[in-house]
């Protein structure tokens, strides 16, 4: 045990530069791993096939989530793969071991009548507002993730053509194009920032004293600002307008290998648990067409 954890730190240097694993996934499975270390530790056990089923079985009682399970184990099995390669161990102890299957579970998604509402209710009378209004556009014209907004820059935007270029996740870029409305509101929200710090800014969402607004940030405006423009305590979050934006244009027709291309998803499969949110437009169409319906 001890032998193995002196090679964490290398592990996680390792996921971090050569993987290029993001900072909340390096920090997710370091924790998962010095837990099991702990765990091994306080009990006194060897590692083998039973003693990790009760390891599994104790954080599983802790927890209640399959998810978060499955994500242990394969941090866990990963820096057991990454020390046999080392040629640390001979043996990976957790091959072994299968993961419990999740439960299926769907995105949740506003209307497309909640998101008109929403976006066109908010107002744009001072540069707060119209940041807020700018960022919540932007995140459902393009589907991004909020850490994609908000590291957003300057010089990733072609005003001109309406695209942004996104480094996504994995460092894998992408181009993404952005409606007129969109684009008008960012070149009105542009020249209230420079209005306000004298400059140009580098990245495009801004905090009040002009540094990048933080993804937090943006999940907290994002609460208040729905509760107080929908009158409705509805917990929403950004990641809620993106489900959107993939579910929206799947319903009005498009090609989910160009929503799987704009969503900056690496396999379709990730993308095809949309099509499982059309069942009642579905339900509708039959009933209308079938003739017996």
């Amino acid at each position: 045990m001890d032998r193995e954890s002196r090679y964490l730190d290398k592990y996680l240097e390792y996921i971090g530069y050569i993987k290029q694993f993001s900072a909340n996934t390096i920090k997710a499975y370091k924790q998962d791993i010095r837990q099991f270390f702990d765990y091994f530790r306080e009990n006194k056990q060897q590692i083998n096939r039973d003693s990790i089923r009760d390891f599994i079985s104790v954080i599983f009682l802790r927890t209640k989530n399959k998810a978060t399970i499955q994500r242990k184990i394969y941090a866990i099995k990963s820096f057991y793969s990454y020390l046999l390669r080392q040629g640390v161990i001979e043996k990976n102890p957790f091959d072994v071991i299968s993961s419990p299957k999740t439960d299926k579970k769907l995105p949740g998604v506003l209307t497309e009548k909640e998101m008109a509402q929403f976006l066109d209710s908010l107002p744009e009378d001072h540069f707060t507002a119209i940041r807020n209004k700018a960022a919540f556009e932007f995140l459902y014209a393009t589907g991004l993730r909020v850490s994609e907004l908000t590291n957003l820059k300057r010089a990733d935007i072609d005003l001109n053509e309406s695209l942004i270029r996104v480094l996504g996740k994995g460092k894998k870029e992408r181009i993404v194009p952005f409606h007129d409305k969109a684009r008008k509101l960012l070149i009105k929200y542009l020249a209230a920032a420079r209005k306000k710090f004298k400059t140009e800014p580098e990245y495009i969402f801004l905090n009040s004293r002009g540094g990048k607004i933080t993804d937090r940030s943006i999940e907290r405006i994002l609460q208040r600002v729905y509760r107080d423009i929908m009158l409705s305590d509805k917990k929403v979050y950004p990641h809620l307008f993106r489900h959107s934006f993939a579910t929206h244009l799947l319903q009005q027709g498009a090609n989910l290998r160009v929503i799987q291309e704009l969503l900056g998803h690496s396999n379709l499969s990730t993308t095809e648990k949309y099509t499982s949110l059309d069942y009642s437009d579905l339900l509708r169409v039959y009933r209308q067409f079938h003739p017996r319906g």
